[in-house]
């Protein structure tokens, strides 16, 4: 079988959740999903969205994965950044290089873009995909810790 990576359209959104949910449902989380068919198709392809999205399909057309992406920026670099949000091949796909595939192709659009680097984060009992970063070269980044604030917290920090 083989495989291609197309820009993903508003008529993906359907798509795209499902796939958004698979991946919560895998990373233990399918109950904090919140993003609709019409939040996707806003956040993702409306006026001023700073996201990017791929699907990877078979030659028969059918969706075996995605990735969504958006611009970081480097202060110390002076340059931007990609940071990958998301990368999920389903089930019945994967061992067929796919995350590779997507990953080549998001580097490919860093280094067109002139970014200075490619980051994403997973976690840490993910060993599969731990397994397919550090095949690629890919280095964990140990020394920082990520932060968050969501939901009810991050309003009322907001609120002050």
């Amino acid at each position: 079988m083989t495989y291609r990576i197309r820009n993903a359209t508003p008529a993906d959104a359907g798509v795209i959740l499902r796939f958004i949910t698979e991946l919560a449902v895998y990373e233990k989380a399918g109950h904090e999903v919140e993003a609709t068919v019409d939040t996707i198709v806003a956040s993702l392809f409306g006026a001023g969205s700073v996201t990017r999205a791929v699907i990877c399909e078979t030659d028969m057309g059918e969706p075996a994965g995605f990735a969504v992406w958006f611009l970081s920026y480097s202060t110390w670099q002076a340059r931007n950044g990609l940071y990958l949000e998301d990368l999920y091949v389903t089930p019945e796909h994967r061992r067929a290089g796919l995350g590779t595939m997507l990953l080549r192709h998001l580097a490919r659009v860093a280094v067109e873009e002139g970014c200075g680097r490619f980051e994403w984060s997973v976690l840490d009992w993910n060993l599969p995909a731990i397994r397919v970063y550090e095949a690629i070269g890919a280095e964990p980044q140990t020394e920082w810790t990520r932060y968050r604030l969501s939901g009810e917290k991050l309003k009322q920090f907001a609120a002050g």
